[in-house]
């Protein structure tokens, strides 16, 4: 007797998923509750996990195939059935059986280390479920040359000889662009090509934050547990101008516009493949501790890509922080069908006139993407004065010590 291993519901909208990896082999023993392979999907990558004890029997579908809601990816056979390996029959790509399979390690990071001569036992995982990741060996190689793909991986992307340049002889890599990456680059041309997108920009005087932040620090986090970031400013400051200027915080649905009357602040994050933009549900009723403790829970289970469909919907407004990657100034695109989306950037030390005196202040150009349909001009540039009132005088905001 055995157990099928199906395709489960992945949340609203999501009905197909690409099969990242599979975690055993057939004939592989299991318990019930262990992790057995990984899917893709738009929004977020899911483990399966056997739901009976016994040995993997059977796999449908190999790495890179895409599989529908309902599908049967496999069998798990009875406990006491034995399925020797060298003769069960599997479908998984000769790809992988050509790589060493290691649970702390991807399959695509394990075969760049291995042909670059990387030990993956001494790199930092920052990837999938905490695995040693594409990104965490590629940081490792020493030069940053270009990266040598081995040829069983690069035999699934090389374009068909039909199709190659012959007209040079540099060397290239084709790899195929994951399901997150193809999603993200649908929705952010469906932004440009639907919102009359216009951005306009500030700056801010960091100073009076940056005080605070080195006053309270101590106390805050010796309290709260969690250390105080400049997120946290930005998320109430936010909120303080959303709630003067409800425009910003609407949506456009048809010939109807919706007004939110809740705050739910996407917080963009990076991760391997592109950015991820888990939520902050009811913000404006958090405290600054409440604020960072949530940044931190979604952050790292972004990093771990164990995000699920509910931290990442639903979303009235975005922040996104360009800063940290040393962006001194950007135009950031609407993470649509929201109308705004504000971008922080690099603090910089620069040269300002005060009362008539030329003074050194760490300044910080800030920017509002908007949908040029529902907001007005003059809207988006006071909500954007707004929240640049609100950071320079951060005594308007409530930390909770």
């Amino acid at each position: 007797m055995s157990v099928d291993i199906i395709v489960p519901n992945m949340g609203e909208s999501v009905v197909e998923a690409t099969v990242s990896q599979w975690l055993k082999a057939v004939g592989d023993a299991i318990v019930a509750g262990e992790s057995l392979v990984e899917l893709e999907t738009d929004k977020v990558n899911q483990v399966l996990e056997a739901e009976a004890d016994g040995v993997l029997g059977s796999i449908a579908f190999q790495a890179g195939e895409t599989v529908t809601v309902g599908a049967i990816l496999g069998t798990i056979s009875a406990s006491g059935t034995t399925v020797k390996k060298e003769h069960a029959t599997t479908v998984i790509s000769a790809t992988q059986d050509e790589i060493t399979q290691n649970l702390g390690v991807t399959p695509l990071a394990e075969a760049i280390a291995a042909a670059n001569a990387v030990d993956v036992t001494k790199l930092t995982a920052t990837g999938p479920a905490g695995k040693v990741g594409k990104t965490d060996v590629v940081s490792a190689l020493q030069p940053p040359a270009v990266q040598r793909v081995p040829a069983a991986v690069k035999a699934r992307v090389e374009t068909p000889p039909a199709q190659k340049n012959t007209s040079t002889s540099k060397p290239e890599d084709r790899v195929k662009m994951t399901r997150r990456r193809q999603t993200i680059a649908a929705n952010l041309k469906t932004a440009q090509n639907t919102a009359a997108m216009l951005t306009t920009f500030n700056e801010v005087d960091m100073s009076m934050v940056m005080q605070l932040r080195k006053r309270v620090k101590d106390t805050f986090t010796e309290k709260h547990g969690v250390g105080i970031g400049f997120m946290s400013f930005f998320t109430k400051a936010v909120v303080g101008a959303l709630k003067q200027f409800p425009a910003v915080n609407a949506e456009l649905q048809g010939d109807d516009l919706v007004y939110k009357r809740y705050f739910d602040i996407g917080i963009a994050v990076g991760v391997e493949d592109g950015l991820v933009v888990p939520v902050i549900r009811d913000a404006d009723t958090l405290s600054f501790a409440g604020i960072e403790s949530t940044i931190k829970v979604l952050a790292d289970k972004a990093r771990k890509n164990s995000l699920g469909i509910s931290d990442m919907t639903g979303g009235s407004f975005t922040i996104t922080n360009g800063g940290v990657y040393g962006s001194l100034m950007s135009t950031p695109i609407l993470n649509y069908p929201q109308v705004g989306i504000l971008g922080l950037h690099s603090i910089k030390d620069r040269a300002m006139v005060v009362d008539g005196q030329i003074v050194v202040r760490p300044m910080m150009y800030i920017a509002l993407s908007y949908d040029h349909r529902v907001i007005d001009g003059g809207t988006a540039v006071r909500f954007l004065v707004k929240v640049k009132e609100l950071i320079e005088n951060p005594d308007a905001l409530f930390l909770d010590l």
